[in-house]
């Protein structure tokens, strides 16, 4: 049985490189058929976990997804993206036209991998360090300085906070060797006093137990899948209340509008989203169904204005729809929360200067004894230079106060320290318990009402 088993593994890899090789995948780039976007045409064998394959190569260039049309049933693939960049144009930079080709084309023979994609690259000159655990105040702050103290740099780091829940991927080097720290003694205490840290407040509560991971090597899944996935096994998604005709969550915020219906007579299922447009939120979704082992079969995506309307068509791999009215819950309930993770609360901060030991330590140090709390942060180093992007509100909840911000530029430099953006005007929850503590103090924020789905 196990030969005949390997064998038919065997047989549908050569299956899938022989479909490859005699229909390869067509790749048609097109700044002429629309004023404003270029149009993207994929068309390719269609395989489980193709969709996210393609967006998370337009996501990873920084490109904006205006609308895209996907149609994957059977046993081809055909998607048509209309995208800008950053800056609301045209895409016409050769050089990123050339990687699309290349990655999404027939050149591609790996199939691609996450390795490959920009701004991502594999390294051994590092260590990565996985945390989950509950938020709490100063836990960011706290976390810095045990790495500066055990001679650890983060040149690295995406940290997200959600619901009560902290998430981070850093990556860190040895401050002596700048390389990665391959010591097992050494691994096993930086492992043992992160630990330490991250069970400060939550000893009370066994379901909240804090993870650290620790290796000197890079795995194969990006940071922001890895964040998703870390959030998703600690199971935030748990405290989402889908009461019918809910605009707010406990702690202020206008949640997403989501719904999942079944159309029995096809055997799908049908998801819909309305929430307010941002950056990757197209990856978020189409992430949060393929983690969870769903087949998107068609979909249709209209971003153009301030409010994303994604429609989805979905089976299970077996081919079966959502089952139950449990399951249909839990599905609302992921994709909330994936929505919400990534949702930039506050102003927004740069720092932009020269990389040493216990920085990021300092800098933490320096917004938690100004009452600033961080809601997220993107830590990066290039070049000897960190450039660390935050975004922070005021303890209070309220929009930050200009004064605060004045004196913490003062203290670290007025033009290491910009301001990016106009404040973010936040109201206090009214419900202390389910704030939600940031690596500094509590969150809450209210957007603008969306109204409810109806299919």
């Amino acid at each position: 049985m196990d030969v005949c088993l390997s064998y038919s593994y065997h047989m549908d890899d050569e299956i899938a490189k022989f479909i490859r090789r005699v229909n390869p995948p067509r790749v048609v780039i097109d700044n002429e058929v629309c004023k404003n976007v270029t149009v993207i045409k994929v068309d390719s064998a269609n395989k489980h976990g193709i969709l996210l394959e393609v967006v998370q190569v337009l996501t990873d260039l920084n490109l904006t997804i205006k609308k895209a049309y996907i149609s994957s049933d059977g046993g081809w693939f055909m998607d048509v993206f209309n995208v800008t960049d950053q800056d609301g144009n045209k895409v016409t930079d050769e050089i990123v036209l050339g990687y699309i080709r290349k990655s999404l084309g027939p050149d591609d023979s790996s199939c691609y991998s996450p390795r490959s994609t920009i701004g991502v690259k594999q390294s051994v000159d590092f260590t990565v360090i996985e945390l989950t655990g509950t938020d709490r105040p100063g836990l960011l702050s706290e976390l810095c300085a045990v790495l500066t103290d055990l001679q650890c740099n983060v040149v690295n780091a995406e940290i997200w906070t959600h619901r009560a829940k902290a998430a981070a991927v850093l990556q860190v080097t040895d401050e002596e060797t700048c390389s990665a720290v391959t010591d097992p003694e050494r691994l096993s205490q930086i492992r043992k006093l992160l630990g330490y840290v991250l069970t400060g407040g939550s000893r009370s509560r066994r379901s909240c137990e804090p993870k650290t991971t620790v290796s000197s090597s890079l795995d194969e899944t990006y940071a922001d899948r890895k964040l998703h996935q870390l959030m998703f096994a600690d199971r935030d998604y748990d405290e989402w209340e889908n009461n019918v005709g809910d605009d707010e969550d406990k702690s202020g915020r206008v949640v997403p509008d989501v719904d999942v219906s079944n159309l029995h007579d096809l055997d799908y299922s049908v998801v819909m989203i309305r929430c307010k447009d941002r950056p990757k939120l197209l990856f978020d979704t189409v992430f949060t169904l393929t983690d969870m082992n769903y087949v998107v079969s068609h979909a249709s995506i209209d971003a153009e204005g301030p409010e994303a309307y994604q429609e989805y068509y979905i089976r299970h791999t077996d081919g079966s729809p959502v089952k139950s009215e449990a399951e249909r819950q839990r599905v609302i309930k992921c994709l909330k929360a994936a929505i919400q993770r990534r949702v930039s609360e506050g102003l927004k901060l740069e720092l932009c200067t020269s990389d040493r030991v216990g920085l990021l330590s300092d800098v933490t140090r320096i917004f938690r004894e100004n009452s600033l709390t961080v809601t997220r942060a993107e830590v990066k180093t290039k070049g000897g230079k960190a450039l660390n992007t935050f975004y922070v509100k005021d303890a209070s909840g309220y929009q930050v106060d200009a004064k605060t911000i004045d004196a913490i530029r003062q203290v670290i430099g007025q033009t290491i320290l910009q301001v990016k953006g106009g404040n973010t005007e936040v109201k206090p929850s009214s419900q202390e318990s389910q704030t939600g503590f940031l690596f500094g103090v509590f969150k809450s924020r209210s957007f603008v009402n969306f109204g409810l789905i109806r299919s």
